[in-house]
């Protein structure tokens, strides 16, 4: 039997999603240890996408294959009961052995936040990017609108980025801001390594005044990661949602759904 699972995690203290050596706490190890209790024997999770130290999942998809038989209600209570706080299991549903969380997906759809007032956050120091700054919006939103179609985007791309091929279709790219913070919403076919904090750091750059909107495409045709400006904060990032065929009817995150609001609400 194979079983889909919506995961949600607060990223701050895991290295990142994928298992590394013993003593390297991960949220994939914390997983799969969970599940392994509720279905008594050793599971092997499969995600949509990874992520890296300090990004959070509020629409992370995984699933895995297992023998034993278990409703859907009991892989969440049972997973919940052997997680620790930080993670979370928020649904559970058999799909066809057809069904890969990562091969499968059709869109993947990041928000990262921006808290942009004089004045650091006690409460959101982890939950969001903190630029003191004044940043203008319309001018990051212009900025993005040239990064929206197919391109080559190897000038935000990390410089150890395994990818076999550096280009990516990005369907939607906008910037708004809500109150004290700026928020970015993106949506790829898929991402390269640093993809979505490397666009940012290039946005708040452009906001800031530092370079004029232009330069967005600039560095987007130049294909040189080393001009590329600096790499935003994994603290405000957020894998909003993985997007898949109607046929699967994998539930959508509730934080996906709105329209209005910021990434911790």
């Amino acid at each position: 039997m194979r079983i889909a699972l919506g995961v949600e995690y607060d990223g701050s203290d895991f290295r990142g999603w994928q298992i590394q050596e013993q003593g390297i706490r991960t949220a994939q190890r914390c997983l799969e240890a969970a599940l392994a209790k509720v279905a008594d024997h050793p599971i092997g999770v499969i995600c949509a996408g990874r992520t890296d130290a300090g990004v959070h999942g509020i629409g992370q998809v995984v699933h895995f294959d297992t023998q034993a038989e278990r409703s859907p209600r009991a892989w969440v209570l049972g997973s919940n009961s052997n997680l620790p706080a930080d993670i979370g299991v928020i649904w559970a549903k058999p799909v066809p052995e057809t069904f890969h969380a990562r091969f499968s997906a059709l869109a993947r759809r990041y928000r990262y936040v921006i808290l942009n007032r004089p004045y650091r956050s006690a409460l959101w120091r982890q939950r969001a990017a903190w630029c003191y700054k004044p940043l203008t919006a319309e001018w990051m939103a212009a900025a993005a609108a040239q990064l929206v179609g197919e391109h080559d985007f190897t000038s935000f791309r990390a410089a150890g980025c395994q990818a076999r091929s550096p280009v990516r279709t990005v369907y939607a790219l906008t910037v708004a801001r809500q109150g004290d913070c700026i928020v970015l919403e993106i949506e790829a076919n898929a991402f390269l390594h640093h993809m979505v904090r490397n666009i940012a750091g290039v946005l708040m750059a452009i906001g800031g005044g530092e370079r004029p909107v232009r330069w967005a495409r600039e560095v987007l045709k130049i294909r040189d990661r080393s001009l590329g400006g600096v790499t935003a904060s994994p603290e405000g990032l957020y894998l909003l949602q993985v997007r898949y065929a109607a046929e699967f009817g994998l539930p959508v995150p509730a934080a996906a759904l709105r329209s209005e609001g910021v990434g911790w609400q």
